[in-house]
């Protein structure tokens, strides 16, 4: 898609800020919280991007196949990884590529943002994901200081997120509720938050009475 092929040589620069580097340390913690990758598993990255996840996830030992919609992007992940068992390819999350039963694990983070309909996309990863595998999602929180400010009017008429579609962690539950295993909230620190008061400290304060502007949750695929 065009729109992130816009965005894709100044994406990075997010985590350069102080902001972004601790919004991606807290991301990944609860990521890795609800599924921590093994060594020699096959998991499929699910807008995979510039490769944040994608490399987090080889240097864990997993065989990871990144995918995204952007060639772009993808080309500047494939820049960022060197010699770790990453394969990157262009495709379309609703008509994905394998065969039923090719992953030992699905996972995707900050991709979900742009997924118009959930229940198809979460279908189609079910499909390739083995029985007894681990399907982990983190998206923006819509119920949350974070929902409002990417839906505040700057940002739906001058960012990639008037194309956003977000969603709150009720209902991103909600969808095969019967295999849903966890679900976990982050990010509780306002995005106005001054520099010097970004800390992990505040973010405990303020998790006591905020909602998180990230959410993760983790479902498992039956076994036959």
């Amino acid at each position: 898609m065009t729109i992130f092929n816009e965005v894709a040589t100044d994406y990075d620069q997010w985590y350069a800020t102080k902001m972004g580097r601790f919004v991606d340390e807290v991301e990944t913690a609860c990521a890795f919280e609800l599924f921590m990758p093994q060594p020699d598993q096959k998991i499929l990255d699910v807008g995979c991007g510039t490769g944040n996840f994608s490399i987090k996830l080889a240097e864990k030992g997993a065989m990871v196949t990144g995918i995204d919609v952007s060639e772009e992007m993808l080309s500047i992940a494939r820049n960022k990884t060197g010699a770790l068992p990453i394969t990157y390819k262009n495709m379309d999350l609703y008509k994905l590529e394998f065969e039923d039963n090719t992953f030992d694990a699905v996972f995707s983070m900050a991709a979900f943002e742009f997924v118009e309909f959930p229940e198809r996309a979460l279908g189609e990863l079910f499909r390739v994901l083995k029985p007894g595998g681990k399907l982990m999602v983190g998206t923006i929180h819509l119920d949350s200081s974070w929902g409002r400010l990417y839906t505040s009017e700057y940002f739906q008429k001058e960012t990639v997120f008037k194309h956003a579609v977000f969603k709150t962690l009720e209902e991103m539950a909600a969808y095969y509720s019967e295999t849903l295993k966890q679900m976990k909230e982050c990010l509780f620190l306002p995005p106005d938050t001054p520099e010097e008061h970004i800390s992990l400290e505040n973010e405990l304060k303020f998790s006591a009475n905020s909602r998180g502007g990230f959410i993760c949750l983790l479902w498992e695929k039956p076994r036959v």
